[in-house]
């Protein structure tokens, strides 16, 4: 899954911090402490920046609502359970496997899930982590692997559609791993098969983050000729080097990255391709930096997750030999320069095209099929798609205006 934004998403009573999962979730809770006076923090471990920025969040929720009854879940609160108990903040913890239980925030039931807020509607379909990587902490705040039932799933995707959202993304923490526990064994790719199918007024689906490792000939079908499915794949990469990649205990090789996003692109050639990558990962030498930079390129990059690394207690790879602080910081800098470079000609290549546009809040900016944004000349209706003329770039997003 991809790795927490640097800043977290505030409502008026919820406070998310980390992945598009978490995003998710807290929709749910939102719902289910509706009209009662509840603050919630729901907080990542992914990093002990997120750890920290966690702790930080539940204090300024304090101090904006002073008299509400402030309740911490996620994946910190699971892992550091007595710390976040011992802040006077805390009003309640609720353990990340119960905090879509109704019963958990004395709620007779689970309501509908809600996106409001957001143009496109998230759907968990999978959660927890059967994997081993060494430097993450996840599995320990989310457990093992767990999958939705197809039927389960396809109604949530058809009440969004009936209420007006225009696109979904599937997300989850290891969103490839999917029916892995299911009778059956279905896969992501059927799964996807079935919504589409099942689904006919869904415009657009997105998937989160997965794995390259498990891209099986079904779901790679749909990524290169499925219409509906966007032409955007964030791959869960880490790293670019085969030594560093083993020492991440990662599933894939350099190779195999390079040659899946060769099949990619030869076969949809507007597909975009966005990663994560670490910078840094311990015993990592200017050799195997160099090979996770020449990556940006060899995989045509241009949704770069950048993240220097950052030594997890309890994980395998906070114990192995560190780089530098600084080398680190120079390496994600540099890493994060290529990316934005290979971005802005990337960019520069939809100038004068025309796209059909997901406007978001505000209405002066959406993403086209391909995730790029785009800023109008003229608002239009949140959740609506537009055609868009594409005028210009600045490196960062592309400027245009209804057609």
């Amino acid at each position: 899954m991809s790795f927490p934004s640097a800043q977290p998403v505030v409502g008026d009573h919820i406070v998310t911090l980390g992945c598009r999962l978490n995003i998710a979730e807290s929709e749910t809770i939102r719902a289910l402490v509706r009209e009662r006076d509840v603050a919630v923090v729901n907080t990542c471990a992914v990093t002990n920046a997120a750890m920290r920025q966690s702790r930080r969040a539940v204090r300024r929720l304090r101090r904006e609502r002073p008299d509400a009854t402030l309740v911490v879940t996620g994946c910190a609160a699971e892992i550091d359970r007595a710390g976040f108990a011992a802040m006077p903040e805390v009003d309640r913890i609720v353990a990340n496997t119960a905090k879509l239980d109704p019963a958990a925030w004395d709620a007779p039931a689970a309501p509908p899930q809600r996106f409001d807020r957001h143009a496109r509607a998230l759907v968990e379909v999978q959660n927890g982590c059967d994997h081993a990587c060494t430097f993450c902490i996840i599995p320990q705040g989310r457990g093992a692997s767990r999958s939705l039932p197809a039927g389960g799933v396809i109604d949530r995707v058809r009440a969004l559609v009936d209420a007006g959202h225009r696109e979904v993304v599937l997300t989850g923490v290891d969103l490839t791993s999917y029916g892995d526990d299911l009778p059956g064994i279905p896969t992501l790719g059927m799964l996807v098969e079935r919504i589409l199918r099942l689904v006919p007024d869904l415009e657009r689906l997105r998937l989160s983050s997965i794995d390259c490792a498990e891209i099986d000939d079904r779901l790679f079908a749909l990524l290169a000729h499925e219409p509906r499915v966007m032409p955007h794949v964030h791959l869960s990469l880490q790293a670019g080097d085969d030594l560093i990649l083993k020492r991440m205990k990662r599933r894939h090789s350099r190779a195999q990255a390079v040659a899946l996003v060769d099949r990619l692109r030869a076969a949809r050639p507007e597909i975009a391709i966005g990663a994560d990558l670490i910078a840094g990962f311990p015993t990592e030498d200017e050799r195997a930096f160099a090979n996770t930079l020449a990556l940006i390129e060899d995989c045509a990059i241009v949704h770069a997750h950048i993240f220097p690394f950052s030594p997890r207690d309890g994980t395998p790879a906070a114990r192995m030999p560190q780089v530098a602080a600084a080398i680190v910081r120079d390496r994600a800098g540099r890493l994060r320069a290529a990316a934005a470079a290979r971005k802005a000609r990337w960019l520069d290549t939809l100038i004068g095209t025309r796209q059909r546009v997901l406007i978001e809040r505000p209405g002066d900016r959406g993403h086209t099929p391909c995730f790029a944004e785009v800023r109008l000349a003229h608002a239009a209706e949140p959740g609506t798609l537009v055609d868009v003329a594409i005028a210009g770039s600045d490196g960062t997003f592309l400027t245009g205006d209804l057609t």
